[in-house]
Protein backbone atom coordinates (compact mmCIF):
# COMPACT_ATOMS: atom_id res chain seq x y z
CA UNK A 1 0.00 0.00 0.00
CA UNK A 2 1.33 3.41 -0.87
CA UNK A 3 1.02 6.42 1.38
CA UNK A 4 -0.12 9.91 0.43
CA UNK A 5 3.50 11.04 0.67
CA UNK A 6 4.67 8.70 -2.06
CA UNK A 7 5.68 10.54 -5.24
CA UNK A 8 3.20 10.29 -8.11
CA UNK A 9 4.06 7.83 -10.83
CA UNK A 10 5.95 9.37 -13.69
CA UNK A 11 4.02 10.10 -16.83
CA UNK A 12 5.49 9.34 -20.26
CA UNK A 13 4.27 12.71 -21.45
CA UNK A 14 6.32 14.52 -18.81
CA UNK A 15 9.63 13.16 -20.10
CA UNK A 16 11.61 15.52 -22.34
CA UNK A 17 11.52 14.57 -25.99
CA UNK A 18 14.65 12.95 -27.36
CA UNK A 19 16.84 15.06 -29.63
CA UNK A 20 16.23 14.63 -33.33
CA UNK A 21 17.68 15.85 -36.60
CA UNK A 22 15.27 18.80 -36.45
CA UNK A 23 17.30 20.46 -33.69
CA UNK A 24 19.28 23.35 -35.19
CA UNK A 25 22.83 24.31 -34.31
CA UNK A 26 21.59 27.29 -32.26
CA UNK A 27 18.18 27.70 -30.69
CA UNK A 28 15.50 25.25 -29.64
CA UNK A 29 14.05 22.38 -31.68
CA UNK A 30 11.44 23.89 -33.96
CA UNK A 31 13.11 27.29 -34.20
CA UNK A 32 14.33 26.48 -37.70
CA UNK A 33 12.03 23.59 -38.63
CA UNK A 34 9.24 23.78 -41.16
CA UNK A 35 5.83 22.99 -39.67
CA UNK A 36 3.83 20.34 -41.55
CA UNK A 37 1.12 22.79 -42.62
CA UNK A 38 3.43 25.74 -43.39
CA UNK A 39 3.93 26.85 -47.02
CA UNK A 40 7.36 26.25 -48.52
CA UNK A 41 8.12 29.93 -49.11
CA UNK A 42 8.25 30.58 -45.34
CA UNK A 43 11.44 28.52 -45.22
CA UNK A 44 13.17 31.42 -46.93
CA UNK A 45 12.97 33.57 -43.78
CA UNK A 46 12.15 31.12 -40.97
CA UNK A 47 14.13 31.58 -37.74
CA UNK A 48 17.27 33.55 -38.51
CA UNK A 49 16.69 33.12 -42.24
CA UNK A 50 15.52 36.72 -42.52
CA UNK A 51 19.05 37.83 -41.60
CA UNK A 52 20.48 35.76 -44.43
CA UNK A 53 17.90 37.26 -46.78
CA UNK A 54 18.80 40.75 -45.63
CA UNK A 55 22.46 40.01 -46.28
CA UNK A 56 21.71 38.54 -49.71
CA UNK A 57 19.71 41.60 -50.75
CA UNK A 58 22.32 43.99 -49.35
CA UNK A 59 25.00 42.14 -51.29
CA UNK A 60 23.10 42.72 -54.53
CA UNK A 61 22.54 46.37 -53.64
CA UNK A 62 26.25 46.74 -52.86
CA UNK A 63 27.44 45.16 -56.10
CA UNK A 64 24.97 45.98 -58.85
CA UNK A 65 24.53 49.80 -58.70
CA UNK A 66 28.27 50.61 -59.03
CA UNK A 67 28.70 47.98 -61.75
CA UNK A 68 25.78 49.34 -63.79
CA UNK A 69 26.42 53.06 -63.25
CA UNK A 70 30.20 53.49 -62.96
CA UNK A 71 32.09 53.25 -66.22
CA UNK A 72 31.00 51.95 -69.62
CA UNK A 73 28.61 49.03 -70.04
CA UNK A 74 30.77 46.52 -71.90
CA UNK A 75 28.89 43.55 -73.45
CA UNK A 76 31.54 40.97 -72.55
CA UNK A 77 32.52 42.38 -69.15
CA UNK A 78 29.58 44.01 -67.41
CA UNK A 79 27.30 40.93 -67.54
CA UNK A 80 29.91 38.81 -65.75
CA UNK A 81 29.57 40.34 -62.25
CA UNK A 82 25.83 40.83 -62.74
CA UNK A 83 25.22 37.18 -63.63
CA UNK A 84 27.57 35.89 -60.92
CA UNK A 85 25.91 38.10 -58.29
CA UNK A 86 22.49 36.77 -59.29
CA UNK A 87 23.93 33.25 -59.22
CA UNK A 88 25.11 33.71 -55.63
CA UNK A 89 21.71 35.11 -54.64
CA UNK A 90 19.91 32.14 -56.23
CA UNK A 91 22.25 29.66 -54.57
CA UNK A 92 21.47 31.17 -51.17
CA UNK A 93 17.74 30.80 -51.87
CA UNK A 94 18.24 27.14 -52.73
CA UNK A 95 19.94 26.54 -49.38
CA UNK A 96 17.43 28.53 -47.35
CA UNK A 97 14.40 26.78 -48.79
CA UNK A 98 15.71 23.30 -47.98
CA UNK A 99 17.33 23.89 -44.58
CA UNK A 100 14.18 23.71 -42.38
CA UNK A 101 12.61 20.59 -43.97
CA UNK A 102 12.36 17.44 -41.83
CA UNK A 103 9.25 15.45 -42.78
CA UNK A 104 9.41 13.18 -45.86
CA UNK A 105 6.86 15.26 -47.80
CA UNK A 106 8.54 18.56 -46.93
CA UNK A 107 11.95 17.13 -47.86
CA UNK A 108 10.65 15.97 -51.25
CA UNK A 109 9.14 19.37 -52.03
CA UNK A 110 12.20 21.15 -50.72
CA UNK A 111 14.54 19.00 -52.80
CA UNK A 112 12.57 19.83 -55.95
CA UNK A 113 12.77 23.56 -55.22
CA UNK A 114 16.43 23.18 -54.25
CA UNK A 115 17.20 21.41 -57.52
CA UNK A 116 15.26 23.91 -59.63
CA UNK A 117 16.98 26.91 -58.06
CA UNK A 118 20.37 25.27 -58.50
CA UNK A 119 19.68 24.73 -62.20
CA UNK A 120 19.06 28.47 -62.48
CA UNK A 121 22.20 29.32 -60.50
CA UNK A 122 24.32 26.93 -62.57
CA UNK A 123 23.07 28.55 -65.79
CA UNK A 124 23.88 32.01 -64.39
CA UNK A 125 27.38 31.00 -63.27
CA UNK A 126 28.13 29.24 -66.55
CA UNK A 127 26.97 32.22 -68.63
CA UNK A 128 28.92 34.71 -66.54
CA UNK A 129 32.09 32.62 -66.63
CA UNK A 130 31.84 32.06 -70.38
CA UNK A 131 31.45 35.78 -71.08
CA UNK A 132 34.46 36.80 -69.00
CA UNK A 133 36.63 34.13 -70.63
CA UNK A 134 35.56 35.30 -74.09
CA UNK A 135 36.33 38.90 -73.04
CA UNK A 136 39.84 37.90 -71.95
CA UNK A 137 40.42 35.98 -75.18
CA UNK A 138 39.15 38.77 -77.45
CA UNK A 139 41.17 41.43 -75.65
CA UNK A 140 44.27 39.25 -75.22
CA UNK A 141 44.17 39.43 -71.43
CA UNK A 142 45.59 36.96 -68.95
CA UNK A 143 42.99 34.37 -67.97
CA UNK A 144 44.34 34.00 -64.43
CA UNK A 145 45.41 37.44 -63.28
CA UNK A 146 44.06 37.56 -59.73
CA UNK A 147 43.08 35.49 -56.70
CA UNK A 148 39.46 36.09 -57.72
CA UNK A 149 40.05 34.32 -61.05
CA UNK A 150 41.57 31.24 -59.41
CA UNK A 151 38.85 31.14 -56.76
CA UNK A 152 36.14 31.58 -59.38
CA UNK A 153 37.29 28.65 -61.50
CA UNK A 154 37.80 26.41 -58.46
CA UNK A 155 34.38 27.33 -57.09
CA UNK A 156 32.61 26.71 -60.39
CA UNK A 157 34.30 23.31 -60.75
CA UNK A 158 33.36 22.31 -57.21
CA UNK A 159 29.81 23.57 -57.72
CA UNK A 160 29.42 21.50 -60.88
CA UNK A 161 30.61 18.37 -59.09
CA UNK A 162 28.31 19.18 -56.17
CA UNK A 163 25.33 19.57 -58.51
CA UNK A 164 26.08 16.24 -60.18
CA UNK A 165 26.63 14.51 -56.84
CA UNK A 166 23.36 15.75 -55.37
CA UNK A 167 21.38 15.05 -58.55
CA UNK A 168 22.52 11.44 -58.80
CA UNK A 169 21.87 10.77 -55.10
CA UNK A 170 18.37 12.16 -55.47
CA UNK A 171 17.32 11.02 -58.94
CA UNK A 172 19.55 8.01 -59.73
CA UNK A 173 20.32 6.29 -56.39
CA UNK A 174 21.13 3.05 -58.22
CA UNK A 175 24.45 4.62 -59.25
CA UNK A 176 25.44 4.50 -55.58
CA UNK A 177 24.24 0.97 -54.90
CA UNK A 178 20.61 1.63 -54.07
CA UNK A 179 18.42 4.06 -52.17
CA UNK A 180 19.74 3.17 -48.70
CA UNK A 181 23.36 3.76 -49.67
CA UNK A 182 22.46 6.94 -51.54
CA UNK A 183 20.66 8.35 -48.50
CA UNK A 184 23.77 7.69 -46.42
CA UNK A 185 25.66 10.06 -48.72
CA UNK A 186 23.35 13.03 -48.19
CA UNK A 187 25.35 14.20 -45.18
CA UNK A 188 28.45 14.59 -47.35
CA UNK A 189 26.49 16.53 -49.95
CA UNK A 190 25.27 18.89 -47.24
CA UNK A 191 28.72 19.33 -45.70
CA UNK A 192 30.29 20.15 -49.06
CA UNK A 193 27.35 22.42 -49.86
CA UNK A 194 27.95 24.65 -46.86
CA UNK A 195 31.64 24.73 -47.73
CA UNK A 196 30.82 25.82 -51.28
CA UNK A 197 28.61 28.64 -49.96
CA UNK A 198 31.56 29.87 -47.92
CA UNK A 199 33.82 29.65 -50.96
CA UNK A 200 31.32 31.63 -53.03
CA UNK A 201 31.33 34.42 -50.46
CA UNK A 202 35.14 34.46 -50.39
CA UNK A 203 35.21 34.63 -54.20
CA UNK A 204 32.88 37.63 -54.20
CA UNK A 205 35.00 39.40 -51.60
CA UNK A 206 38.14 38.69 -53.64
CA UNK A 207 36.53 40.35 -56.67
CA UNK A 208 36.64 43.67 -54.82
CA UNK A 209 40.44 43.51 -54.97
CA UNK A 210 40.63 43.20 -58.75
CA UNK A 211 42.20 46.06 -60.70
CA UNK A 212 39.05 46.87 -62.66
CA UNK A 213 36.94 47.24 -59.54
CA UNK A 214 39.52 49.48 -57.88
CA UNK A 215 39.90 51.64 -60.98
CA UNK A 216 36.30 51.77 -62.28
CA UNK A 217 33.47 50.28 -60.21
CA UNK A 218 34.69 51.12 -56.73
CA UNK A 219 32.71 48.49 -54.79
CA UNK A 220 33.70 48.75 -51.11
CA UNK A 221 35.12 45.69 -49.34
CA UNK A 222 33.62 46.64 -45.99
CA UNK A 223 30.13 46.77 -47.50
CA UNK A 224 30.57 43.34 -49.11
CA UNK A 225 31.86 41.84 -45.85
CA UNK A 226 28.98 43.36 -43.89
CA UNK A 227 26.42 41.81 -46.24
CA UNK A 228 28.21 38.48 -46.25
CA UNK A 229 28.42 38.54 -42.46
CA UNK A 230 24.64 38.82 -42.27
CA UNK A 231 24.33 35.86 -44.64
CA UNK A 232 26.55 33.73 -42.39
CA UNK A 233 24.77 34.84 -39.21
CA UNK A 234 21.45 33.93 -40.82
CA UNK A 235 22.51 30.56 -42.25
CA UNK A 236 24.64 29.00 -39.52
CA UNK A 237 22.10 28.90 -36.65
CA UNK A 238 19.67 27.03 -38.92
CA UNK A 239 22.12 24.21 -39.64
CA UNK A 240 20.72 20.88 -38.40
CA UNK A 241 23.65 18.86 -37.08
CA UNK A 242 21.67 15.64 -37.39
CA UNK A 243 21.41 16.18 -41.15
CA UNK A 244 25.18 16.53 -41.31
CA UNK A 245 25.68 13.28 -39.41
CA UNK A 246 27.14 15.06 -36.38
CA UNK A 247 24.15 15.09 -34.04
CA UNK A 248 22.06 12.39 -32.42
CA UNK A 249 19.14 11.16 -34.44
CA UNK A 250 16.10 8.99 -33.69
Amino acid sequence: MSSNTDPPPSSPSSAPPPPTESEPLLGRPGDATQKPDAPMYKNLYLGTGWLAQLGAVLLLLTLLPPILTHGPLLPLLTPHPVLQSLGVFTTLQSVLILQPTTTPLAKTRGQRAHFGLHLVSLALFAAGTTLIQVNKHVNHLAHFHSAHAYLGVATLALLTLQYAFGLTIWAIPSLWGGEARAKALWKYHRRVGYGVVGLLLVTVAAAVKTDYNRDVWGVRLWAVLLAEGLVVVGLVPRVHLGKLGWGRRV
